[in-house]
């Protein structure tokens, strides 16, 4: 474990400075849209002389956002969202590379974790960018004397902006945040088919299990549900899916999935993949019924959603039997394998997202951070969405650079969708 940079970054090893560089130009290379926003951050400096504290997972694709924050003149610190999620060669790169100070490193206990947050806010920024507010959280219950600097901040995911809009709605929230995750370019996308495939990918690192013909249980159908579930499927899975909301289980039926009760989906699931946002969704009834060799997953954004507490008073014992897969053996024999220690499957065990779907979902971040800088002094302590032109530029910019050409609507068409009077 190294201290890099004096006092100023805490991460595990500088030497793997060299790997983690390598590794942030190849994600470079599929993310065009952030590389067109860093060109003109360079020209544009529109965050010259603001300080920036990121809370993030500490991957290729997030150097990239940060590098570009650089760009554009802004002061950056930066400490990991996820105990699991840092990719300890990208930390160093960043560190040693390019001067950031970053308080990261994979498989830090949780009180580390949070006093890398602490340590990432002893920047005193001006704008917080937040992936499940915890940086915001840890702000207004430890760190209120930060609160006068504060502009404004961002959050990535779905989990933060629930958490945000419930301080917004308690009165409790104390700056505007900018909602990333709810642009269209972010959760479409990002959530769909970066958490489907990234999720799959670490599943299978972890486990080397076959998917063809296994029975997949998606415990939530939002963005994410409905990505893994498609690419489970693909995979030749049969999959099934458990909600709690009636709309999105009829969406789930409507699409092909069998839909069903968890607990009645607990005693036929092969894997198990939680995805939900919520509290011990897979619970002690749930495992009471589940057959040996079950396999329990989590792609939401903390490891809370499946009862970990709960399965290790029922195990007689446990140990970990591959990186990544600890088995629990039931009294009656059972054997259930949690995997990633219930934290986010996909970056616990994988690389996370593909650089390309992030490459939009970052966009959002850099351009939002650019929005904010000029008109933070006129919003309200609320959650924002992002602005729709924002959103419509980044997905034109996509779309070019993957040399998709569309059609512009004529003048005459224009003057039809803006009028009333002409019917039949």
């Amino acid at each position: 474990m190294t201290t890099g940079a004096g006092t100023k970054s805490h991460v595990k090893d500088l030497a793997l400075a060299p790997k983690g560089k390598l590794r942030v130009e190849w994600a470079e290379m599929e993310m065009p849209i952030l590389r067109l926003i860093r060109e003109r951050f360079l020209k544009e400096q529109p965050l010259k002389g603001l300080r920036l504290s990121a809370c993030l997972h500490v991957t290729t694709e997030t150097a990239n956002l940060i590098i570009t924050l650089k760009a554009g003149g802004a002061q950056v610190a930066l400490c990991a969202s996820n105990p699991l999620s840092t990719q300890d060669d990208v930390a160093a790169t960043l560190v040693a590379d390019h001067g950031v100070p970053v308080f990261a490193i994979k498989g830090e206990d949780t009180q580390t974790y949070y006093s890398h947050i602490i340590r990432a806010l002893e920047h005193r920024p001006h704008f917080t960018m937040d992936d499940g507010a915890d940086l915001v959280a840890t702000i207004h219950k430890e760190r209120t004397d930060l609160l006068k600097d504060i502009l404004a901040g961002t959050e990535e995911t779905t989990t933060g902006v629930i958490r945000l809009h419930q301080m917004e709605e308690s009165g409790a929230l104390r700056y505007p945040i900018l909602a990333v995750n709810e642009a269209d370019t972010k959760h479409l996308f990002d959530n769909r088919y970066g958490t489907g495939q990234s999720t799959i990918d670490g599943i299978t690192r972890a486990t080397n299990v076959l998917w063809a013909g296994r029975k997949v249980v998606v415990c939530g159908y939002g963005w994410c549900g409905r990505g893994i579930a498609m690419r489970a499927r693909g995979m030749g899975a049969q999959v099934i899916v458990t909600e709690v909301d009636a709309l999105r289980a009829m969406e789930a039926v409507m699409e092909g999935y069998q839909v069903m009760p968890l607990l009645e989906a607990a005693s036929v699931g092969d894997i198990f993949i939680t995805v939900t946002g919520d509290k011990h969704v897979l619970d002690k009834p749930h495992m009471d019924r589940m057959k040996n060799g079950a396999i329990l997953a989590n792609s939401g954004h903390f490891n809370v959603e499946i009862n970990i507490p709960a399965l290790g008073e029922m195990a007689k014992d446990r140990r970990m039997v591959r990186e990544f897969v600890e088995e629990f053996r039931m009294p009656d024999g059972r054997r259930l394998f949690l995997l990633g220690d219930g934290r986010l499957i996909n970056l616990a065990a994988a690389e996370g997202h593909p650089a390309s779907v992030m490459d939009m979902s970052f966009a959002n971040q850099a351009l939002g951070a650019e929005y904010l800088a000029k008109h933070s002094a006129e919003l309200k302590p609320k959650v924002y969405p992002v602005p729709k032109a924002i959103d419509r530029d980044i997905a034109r910019l996509k779309l070019r650079a993957l040399g998709v050409s569309i059609d512009t609507l004529t003048e005459e068409q224009e003057r039809y969708l803006a009028s009333w009077e002409m019917g039949t």
